[in-house]
């Protein structure tokens, strides 16, 4: 007898930022399990897109690829309205794409909190809450229409739910001479994302739409500086960052079955991070 609980085959997935660190692990994740994935990317070029995802699995009939504006309706509904051609209305949705600020940015976007740019504030909300929204909106709308339910993750993060560790950037004004403040403009944000999330879960909890929020810690990247993987590390009750494709399970329990009476809820999977 088949295990249906975590089946994912056949459901049409819709991934924004699937060309991201994380977003790729998820692409590959349900593909691999009989999904229809559309890679939603601002940027979604073929070269951009085989780096990412390799070059057989982007010549699959099962991937779409859509270049998309996530804060703009007009880009987010051309996009859907060609996913529902090809493979009609999306059951999953996952808001994966965001921009945050690394420890490597220039100090005039990294500085005082008294000191942060309004237009890049403006830029990060429009992105993380604003983008999410949008698409929430307009996919939720589609599986209304479709009447066939659905579930809708929202990515939020540890600095969503608590205040960023400052003293794990210390290192910076030691190496650069000009200090890391972590920007209050992502923490903000990701904090909307729960509210988000409930209001949604609330107003389509009717209509067989789930609507959850996913929480995750820090990915471990090549390109990061030794001490911040270090102080990180340090902070970490588990004692390391994760690896890219370790949340993966996380977002096809959420996707599935096995999550189907789970609806405004937070899943956090953070090495133990918020549980001090």
């Amino acid at each position: 007898m088949k295990d249906t609980l975590f089946d994912v085959s056949g459901k049409v997935v819709v991934i924004t930022g699937g060309l991201g660190q994380i977003g790729a692990e998820f692409v590959k994740e349900f593909h691999s399990r009989g999904s229809k994935v559309a890679v939603l990317s601002r940027s979604a070029t073929q070269e951009k897109a085989e780096k990412a995802l390799g070059k057989e699995l982007v010549s699959s009939d099962t991937i779409a690829l859509f270049s998309v504006n996530i804060t703009k309706k007009a880009s987010i509904n051309e996009a859907l309205q060609s996913i529902a051609k090809l493979w009609g209305a999306p059951d999953v949705l996952i808001n994966n794409a965001g921009i945050d600020t690394q420890p490597s940015a220039p100090p005039e976007v990294s500085g005082p909190f008294e000191l942060f740019p309004e237009e890049v504030f403006r830029e990060v909300v429009d992105t993380n809450l604003i983008g999410t929204f949008l698409m929430t909106q307009s996919v939720g709308a589609m599986m209304v229409e479709a009447n066939k339910g659905g579930s809708i993750i929202n990515i939020g993060s540890i600095y969503g739910m608590v205040s960023p560790v400052q003293d794990i950037y210390a290192y910076k004004k030691e190496q650069t001479g000009v200090a890391f403040i972590k920007p209050v403009a992502y923490c903000a944000a990701k904090s909307g994302i729960y509210n988000l999330t409930r209001y949604c879960a609330t107003y389509w909890g009717k209509a067989g739409i789930r609507v959850n929020t996913f929480t995750p810690s820090g990915v471990w990247r090549e390109t990061q500086d030794e001490t911040f993987q270090k102080n990180y590390c340090a902070r970490m009750p588990i004692g390391r960052m994760a690896q890219a494709d370790e949340y993966n399970g996380s977002m096809i329990f959420l996707a599935s079955d096995a999550s189907k009476y789970m609806t405004g809820s937070n899943l956090v999977v953070d090495g133990g991070w918020t549980a001090w």
